[in-house]
């Protein structure tokens, strides 16, 4: 294929995600939410973020972030757990464990800290999760962190130490799953995936206090919970004006038009202050023409034109904090954030406090690695888009919403990615292992006439972090890399190409 042509195929998959239609102001309905840009030019260049699974789920930390849902159904390990540690679920509900969430060693100083030193260019809480408590000051939501518990308003005070970084917002939705919508099923209680708590006529969960019926999502009617789901959202789109709105699945249990009364608000209130907004779901709940797909724990194949999201976790499996839980080796995490960078993606990657609000050393040296490799190869990450092909080697991530991005994909040096900087002057290749001091590598791929070639000439190639000059050789059949005679980067060694 010529230059011409590649050039002419290659346009439209640029544009996608960068509209120049703005609105003045946006209407809830489709034709007026698709001008929206779902993808703005500082979200595509951020490349990192990182949010938090923390509450009151926490204080047990035992089990899952499920751990709220698994205590009432019978027979489980949970509830065994539960009653030999708290007694029965009659007695002690999950609404007792609130007092025990005291965050009395959360600094948002030092995680914010921790965060810009990690890397990340947006960060924040998990705003709620499907257990029905607000981890912001929240008027609507009488279950929350300002009122109870830590006392204090995490997302408030955690933005404002972001904010003075430069480091851009993220709240995360997991509601959206907590109204019940199984109480006229008589067997719901067995299973009741389509709502958070357990529901049976003679569980706790089934209550009728006014109060905790908003904690436990048990409303008179699905409706009444559908306006509680939107009106918190928005109370924090206005109390905060965050950045990103990002959502678990399960959105699509939300009528269609609370979710675009949801962008709307959101998308307006990003005019009214200045802000390129974004909002970002799983699955098929909301319309790519103005949000971001996220994958769980999940990569893609190939390259996709639109930008695109994965949420992983330090933790082996887990997302909230779980005593003696592993976590995966700096070197997988950030191998499997380079491959995802390689393919048009951005990593939203979650950390585990302890309920005390102590990030725990296992955490903190992670994010230590990986940002203090980022300081070295910034320039390779940031900022940068795609090449023509995202890279070459064994290693396959596998599409899908779970599982393609986890600790048992095993790269090696054989396993090559790349990017290009913007203005098309240099390219970056990563080798996800660590190779072999002064061996001969030949990269077919980029070499030749073949059409993956970089998008002009090669004038040098360096190891970057250094001033090395690397010696290659470009024929008609290949190209062809030296691996210089010096020690390799432990997590990923980076080639820079500098072009005409």
């Amino acid at each position: 294929m010529n230059a011409t042509k590649f050039l002419l195929i290659s346009i439209p998959i640029l544009l996608l995600g960068c509209k120049t239609n703005k609105e003045t102001t946006y209407e809830p309905v489709f034709e007026s939410l698709k001008k929206h840009d779902a993808a703005p030019e500082w979200f595509q260049d951020a490349k990192l973020g990182i949010y938090f699974h923390w509450g009151p789920y926490s204080v047990p930390a035992y089990g899952s972030a499920w751990y709220p849902h698994n205590m009432y159904k019978d027979n489980g390990h949970i509830r065994k757990h539960h009653e030999e540690t708290y007694g029965s679920i009659y007695d002690f509900g999950y609404e007792d464990f609130i007092p025990m969430f005291k965050a009395e060693q959360f600094d948002p100083e030092d995680w914010a800290d921790l965060f810009e030193m990690a890397g990340a260019k947006f960060a924040g809480p998990v705003a709620q999760h499907h257990d029905g408590f607000a981890m912001w000051d929240s008027d609507v939501n009488p279950w929350n962190v300002a009122d109870m518990g830590p006392r204090r308003d995490i997302l408030g005070e955690l933005f404002t130490s972001l904010e003075k970084r430069n480091i851009k917002t993220i709240a995360t939705f997991h509601h959206a799953r907590n109204g019940q919508r199984n109480t006229h099923k008589p067997e719901a209680w067995k299973t009741a995936y389509d709502s958070h708590y357990v529901y049976h006529p003679d569980l706790p969960t089934a209550t009728t206090d006014p109060k905790l019926r908003k904690l436990f999502g048990s409303f008179k009617t699905i409706k009444e919970f559908n306006q509680y789901w939107l009106d918190q959202v928005n109370e924090v789109v206005d109390k905060y004006n965050p950045d990103i709105l990002w959502y678990d699945s399960w959105l699509n249990l939300i009528p269609e038009d609370k979710r675009m009364e949801m962008a709307a608000h959101h998308f307006n209130n990003g005019l009214k202050h200045n802000k390129e907004v974004v909002t970002a779901h799983k699955q098929d709940d909301l319309p790519l023409d103005y949000s971001i797909l996220d994958f769980e724990q999940g990569g893609r194949r190939d390259i996709h034109p639109m930008p695109w999201l994965t949420d992983i976790t330090l933790g082996e499996s887990r997302w909230m904090y779980v005593k003696d839980h592993p976590y995966k080796t700096p070197d997988i995490v950030l191998r499997n954030m380079i491959d995802v960078w390689s393919k048009n993606g951005i990593v939203l990657l979650n950390v585990s406090p302890r309920a005390d609000g102590v990030i725990n050393q296992e955490q903190r040296d992670i994010l230590t690695e990986i940002g203090d490799w980022l300081k070295i190869h910034s320039e390779a990450v940031y900022g940068t888009r795609t090449h023509s092909i995202f890279g070459y080697g064994p290693a396959k991530a596998v599409d899908g919403s779970h599982g393609g991005q986890s600790s048992k994909i095993k790269y090696t040096a054989d396993d090559v990615r790349f990017t290009i900087s913007k203005d098309k002057k240099k390219m970056y290749a990563f080798f996800l292992g660590k190779p072999e001091a002064g061996k001969k590598i030949q990269m077919r791929a980029i070499g030749g006439y073949h059409r993956n070639i970089p998008p002009s000439p090669i004038k040098n190639v360096r190891l970057l972090g250094s001033d090395i000059k690397v010696e290659w050789e470009l024929t008609s059949e290949s190209f062809y890399l030296t691996i210089p005679d010096t020690k390799m980067n432990d997590l990923a060694t980076v080639f820079k190409f500098e072009l005409e």
